[in-house]
């Protein structure tokens, strides 16, 4: 069976297509600034992007024929985690969506190509909207502002599911605790399947990262709104885009801030450092709500590569848990992992509703 993987970001555009689970073509289509910045809006993105995968497949000799096409799930409302076939109603909500983010495209293509494709399914699986909390981990301490979740959850339950059948058990068996390190931080704790607790990445929750401020403290938070120095736009990008390690030290590039120490930077030292306790403390924070008992530390995401900071947090965590990493990210593999079970029946396929 042929699949189609897309997977829209912020400056690019990844696509994939998987003859069974091999890929036979793997492209990363770049956006420039300049080609962004005449749409207003993201969603208003969705031609030119779509046309850019067309353009791809033909160039590569690629037929549009596929029995499934896997989109990158967008901001919907919360949903539990799996696959969802890409239905009116989502199309309806991803053209206007609440929150803004490119990956809010990748059911609009999906759909639209399956449609060329001679109306094969189009589908998503476990976007970062998935909500499997314990009751007790959504109350915060204001009952106006509850805690939600919006993760990699992509990636974590597909490293999660790797690591098992690597070690010849069960995902649904197992407790771990699982770190997506990379642009955003994402650390859940995943007990039986189920992803019981883990932090906001996108809005702003847990710990800062290369370009996300994580936790702020709030009464600073809120004099900060109403100090009329930032438009609402600039401190949304000062939660998410010119935060964490991008406005301490002006880049996200880890390696280059690694770099940096050896020169003997001590600012960059002091705060990567900070964000290494930081992830450090929610590892710590999941282990908790699994009471202990935990099976592994898996870490993944971009920020893996670096043995700087990965020595760093063993040095915190390892008493917790056998620590494995898995470097990078696995979400085409996942999306295709995902379409591929759908289409032989392994895996139900859910009505979003």
């Amino acid at each position: 069976m042929r699949l189609l993987t897309i997977n829209p970001g912020s400056t690019s555009t990844k696509i994939a297509v998987f003859d069974d689970l091999e890929p036979v073509l793997v492209e990363n289509i770049q956006h420039t600034v300049e080609e962004l910045s005449r749409f207003s809006r993201v969603s208003d993105q969705f031609e030119y992007r779509r046309d850019l995968v067309l353009k791809a497949l033909e160039a590569n000799n690629i037929p549009i024929k596929f029995d499934a096409v896997v989109g990158r799930g967008g901001l919907l409302k919360p949903i539990p985690g799996g696959v969802y076939r890409v239905n009116e109603r989502m199309l309806g909500e991803m053209e206007h969506p609440m929150r803004n983010h490119a990956c809010n495209l990748g059911s609009r293509i999906a759909h639209d190509i399956a449609q060329l494709s001679g109306g094969v399914p189009a589908l998503i699986a476990d976007p970062g909207v998935v909500d499997e909390l314990e009751d007790v981990a959504r109350v915060s301490g204001s009952p106006l502002l509850p805690r939600v979740t919006t993760w990699h959850a992509l990636n974590q339950r597909a490293i999660g599911r790797r690591f098992a059948a690597e070690h010849g058990k069960r995902y649904e068996d197992l407790n771990l605790i699982i770190a997506h390190l990379g642009g955003g931080i994402s650390i859940g704790a995943h007990r039986h399947g189920r992803c019981i607790d883990v932090n906001n990445a996108f809005d702003g929750e847990g710990p800062f990262s290369p370009e996300r401020a994580g936790s702020l403290p709030p009464g600073a938070l809120i004099d900060l709104c109403y100090s009329q120095k930032f438009t609402r736009e600039q401190l949304r990008k000062r939660i998410s885009g010119n935060a964490g390690l991008a406005a301490h030290l002006g880049t996200t590039d880890v390696r280059q801030i690694v770099d940096n120490i050896g020169k003997g930077d001590k600012k960059a030292e002091l705060v990567l450092g900070a964000m290494i306790y930081q992830i450090s403390k929610a590892i710590g924070g999941a282990a908790i709500a699994l009471r202990g008992n935990v099976d592994a530390l898996l870490l993944t995401g971009g920020v893996v590569y670096s043995d700087y900071v990965v020595s760093r947090i063993r040095d915190y965590v390892e008493f917790l848990a056998p620590i494995f990493l898995y470097p990078g990210e696995n979400e085409m593999l996942a999306m295709a992992q995902n379409g591929y079970g759908a289409l032989t029946g392994t895996i139900e396929v859910k009505e979003y509703v």
